[in-house]
């Protein structure tokens, strides 16, 4: 029974754990972001944000950039989803 404790809490460590490119939204100084990060500053599962992508229902002011494949979020839509002044 320990053993089912512990793993659940270690999945549930792994599933919450920040990008490795994570930086608080107050210290952020890049103009684009990872949608990895971007979903952790919105709370939001990347299935989300790609879906945001594709089917361009994203939020107003979170359009990504479409880069080699991959999406980058502006981070002043993030700021301005969250209402966060720069």
């Amino acid at each position: 029974m320990n053993t089912a404790i512990h793993h659940s809490a270690a999945i549930r460590e792994i599933a919450t754990a920040a990008p490795p490119d994570f930086v608080p939204l107050h210290l952020e100084t890049r103009t684009h972001v990872s949608t990895a990060v971007m979903c952790r500053h919105l709370n939001r599962k990347e299935q989300t944000a790609r879906g945001w992508a594709s089917a361009e229902t994203y939020p107003d002011g979170l359009r990504p950039l479409r880069v080699m494949g991959r999406l980058a979020w502006p981070v002043a839509g993030i700021r301005k989803l969250l209402g966060v002044a720069q």
